[in-house]
C-alpha cells in the first residue's frame, strides 16, 4: 500500500522558517513527479511547487517564488519544502503528491494529475 506521509509543520511566526518532508513508500520513487499543495479553509487546493523525476526542473507558485524550495532525495524516497520567510497567508494544510504520468507536457499544478497523497500537516504562521 502506498503511503505518502509529511512532517514538519507547526506554529512559527512570520518571517521564520520551516521544513516540511513526505516519505513515500513507492517502490520506484524515483519514476515519480512530486509536488506541494496546500489547503486553507475555505480555499480551493493550491499548488504550491513540484519538481519532476530527476529534481532538474521545478515550479512555483507566484506567491512563494523566492521564498520557498522544492528538492528531492531518491535515494531516500523523500521530497521536502524549504519554507523561508513565512507569512501569515502561507497558513494552511500542505500536502505533498506523487504523480506516474506527469511529463514535459504536463500540467504540474492540477491535482488531478497525481495519483497519491498524503494526509497533510498544518502549518500556521502568526503575525
Amino acid at each position: 500500500q502506498v503511503q505518502l506521509v509529511e512532517s514538519g509543520g507547526g506554529v512559527v511566526q512570520a518571517g521564520e522558517s520551516l521544513r516540511l518532508s513526505c516519505a513515500a513508500s513507492l517502490r520506484t520513487f524515483s519514476s515519480y513527479a512530486m509536488g506541494w499543495f496546500r489547503q486553507a479553509p475555505g480555499k480551493e487546493r493550491e499548488c504550491v511547487a513540484s519538481i519532476n523525476r530527476i529534481g532538474g526542473i521545478t515550479y512555483y507558485g507566484d506567491s512563494v517564488k523566492g521564498r520557498f524550495t522544492i528538492s528531492r532525495d531518491n535515494a531516500k524516497n523523500t521530497v521536502y519544502l524549504q519554507m523561508n520567510s513565512l507569512k501569515p497567508e502561507d497558513t494552511a494544510v500542505y500536502y505533498c503528491a506523487a504523480g506516474r504520468f506527469l511529463n514535459y507536457y504536463s500540467d504540474y499544478t492540477l491535482p488531478t494529475n497525481y495519483d497519491y497523497w498524503g494526509q497533510g500537516t498544518q502549518v500556521t504562521v502568526s503575525s
